[in-house]
């Protein structure tokens, strides 16, 4: 689709990890989770926009930008040792710690790369902006928000969750029923089971 782009989206994703440009007065074991994000993803991404060099690839600039903003806030030992798995037992500390610096190094190069793909794109009028539902004890379920640009601001148009669009789920029921009932006959459908749901919440019944 023409102007649809994922490229800022996956950059928000890909900064989260950036808290370093919160404020002195706003720790980052102050924020919730989702709070961070946003924070700090907006605010790396304002960085970059304004800093033609970065954008232009100076390595030294992109170094220093990494470096600074966001290698604190990586657990470089704890990504080696999910990526190692079972084999992470089998090294020893010795083996564990020079792994560790390698993947940091491979991980920041990659990372770096990313940061320097980055561009301000206004053109584009709709984006997905991915996100990850994690809880104890359960798989992760992945959140898709396909947004466009309205003359008012980013609307969501659809929603996925866990690749399935919300919207286009229900568009076999939808055109069956307007075939059968036509529009009408789907209108009073959706008031009847929207009634129903309303039914069953109202006596605690799910």
């Amino acid at each position: 689709m023409p102007g649809k782009s994922g490229l800022l989206p996956t950059m928000k994703t890909l900064l989260f990890v950036s808290a370093g440009l919160l404020t002195a007065v706003v720790r980052a074991g102050d924020l919730a989770p989702d709070v961070l994000v946003k924070t700090i993803s907006e605010e790396v991404i304002e960085i970059i926009k304004r800093d033609k060099e970065i954008q232009a690839g100076n390595p030294k600039k992109i170094a220093d930008l990494v470096e600074t903003k966001i290698l604190p806030h990586f657990d470089f030992t704890r990504m080696t040792r999910i990526a190692m798995a079972r084999n992470w037992r089998l090294a020893s500390p010795e083996q564990q710690n020079e792994l560790t610096k390698e993947f940091k190094t491979l991980l920041v190069r990659t990372y770096s790369t990313a940061l320097t793909s980055y561009r301000d794109r206004p053109e584009d009028t709709e984006v997905t902006v991915r996100s990850e539902v994690r809880q104890p004890g359960a798989q992760p379920v992945s959140i898709d928000y396909e947004m466009e640009k309205t003359p008012d601001s980013w609307k969501v148009y659809d929603v996925k969750i866990g690749g399935v669009s919300l919207v286009t789920t229900y568009r076999e029921t939808f055109a069956a029923e307007v075939r059968e009932h036509g529009v009408d006959g789907l209108i009073k459908s959706l008031v009847s089971k929207n009634s129903q749901s309303e039914s069953r919440s109202a006596s605690g019944k799910t």
